[in-house]
């Protein structure tokens, strides 16, 4: 059973990519899709595996799309509909014998992927489609993932698609010209999606390995976007450092990298080189290229801090958000001391007042100061904010060591 959902949930997306193309209907594609699932699930344990199960899947759910068709005149309608819409002579014989080629399908992901992130939506429909109609999750699953009732999530399901619907998204890939601003949502999507993933709560880590999967096919789609190879990298790099971070807060300086994953930071590099080459590298790129040198750094004391904070320049430079200054500020304080970082840091604490990091950072400053009562202070602020149990011990440790060091 665990081999036929690896193959459906591999051939879910370009299964509705292809139907929804064809008969320009998200609910009859995603029906006609679990119907084949269901066919697979009664008849691989008996005739045994397909030598193609993504392809066997593909057709199954073809054919039940067509069945549909043929009994339902709406369905017949669907079919000429999409031919006006696309300019195509289709047909339900055209359905039934087409074999879609690999570019194909290609070009019918492509489609389904910015269907789903298009800007019409709003982010939280973005994700839950993509995570239903891309990556093949369940709604059960994806309700899981966010921490909402399957109802909640079923709704939101719905209330996208009639969103589609209603305000006539396009079922199409942006022209070279709106590229650049429609390829952004759709990769912020899928790093939200991969860091969702980093929470331990349960069902969520399993999104990193699906974020991952849509960052590969997104890449091997449009292998000439930096930014496309950007996010990979950066999901890679950061993928790779987690078995030494353990189920505890482990900071970097901390981390035994002998447990760093070293076939995915050299994948992760290659990518992020890649991506840098272009004369003029997006917030991923920089980002995939600063996970990098950490990664590339035998120790934490081996770090190349200058050119980490180069690289913080050039971000800031296209990517001026708190949050990415605040993560500057942490590298200054490693080059021109933490005097020069907690300036930077007291900057924008009116913007990140209830960030943790922020509060966590100022305390680890303040305390490398010496200024051990203003660091409790912070290091408690940063524990009452903090979003994880693991991460309000490792605070809750800190200040205590602070109450102790104050008492001596």
């Amino acid at each position: 059973m665990e081999d036929i959902e690896r193959a459906f949930r591999e051939a879910h997306g370009p299964a509705v990519a292809t139907l929804v193309r064809v008969f320009g209907d998200i609910s009859l594609a995603e029906d006609a899709v679990q119907e084949a699932f269901a066919a697979a699930v009664e008849r691989w344990p008996r005739d045994g595996m397909p030598d193609n199960p993504a392809g066997w899947i593909v057709r199954t759910a073809r054919n039940a799309a067509v069945d549909v068709v043929r009994r339902d005149a709406r369905g017949r309608e669907l079919v000429a509909q999409a031919a006006r819409e696309h300019d195509e002579a289709v047909t339900v014989a055209d359905v039934t014998l087409a074999e879609e080629d690999d570019v194909s399908l290609r070009d019918d992901q492509l489609r389904l992927i910015f269907t789903c992130c298009h800007p019409a939506l709003c982010v939280e429909h973005q994700v839950a489609l993509t995570l239903r109609l891309v990556a093949g999750l369940n709604p059960g699953e994806v309700a899981r993932a966010f921490l909402v009732s399957e109802a909640t999530m079923a709704k939101r399901l719905v209330r996208a698609r009639y969103k589609i619907k209603a305000a006539h998204i396009p079922y199409r890939v942006p022209g070279d010209g709106e590229l650049p601003a429609r390829l952004r949502p759709v990769l912020s999507v899928l790093y939200l999606v991969y860091n969702t993933g980093s929470d331990d709560r349960e069902g969520r880590t399993a999104l990193r390995t699906e974020a991952i999967r849509l960052a590969r096919t997104l890449a091997t789609l449009m292998p000439d976007e930096p930014e496309v190879l950007g996010l990979l990298a950066l999901m890679l790099l950061n993928e790779a450092r987690l078995p030494a971070r353990g189920p505890e807060v482990t900071l970097l300086r901390d981390q035994d990298r002998s447990r760093w994953n070293r076939p995915l930071i050299r994948e992760g590099h290659d990518l992020a080189v890649a991506a840098l080459r272009h004369p003029r590298p997006g917030p991923f790129a920089l980002q995939a290229a600063i996970q990098g040198a950490h990664c590339a750094a035998a120790t934490f004391q081996d770090t190349d801090w200058p050119a980490i904070l180069r690289l913080y320049d050039r971000l800031v430079s296209v990517m001026p958000t708190p949050v990415v200054r605040l993560n500057r500020a942490i590298v200054v304080a490693e080059v021109d001391g933490p005097a020069a970082a907690l300036s930077l840091v007291e900057a924008i604490m009116p913007e990140l007042a209830g960030y943790y990091l922020l509060h966590a950072t100022r305390a680890s400053l303040l305390e490398r100061l010496g200024r051990i009562e203003e660091a409790q202070d912070a290091y408690r602020r940063a524990g009452e904010l903090a979003p994880s149990a693991a991460e309000t011990r490792f605070l809750v440790a800190k200040q205590t060591a602070m109450n102790k060091f104050a008492a001596d």
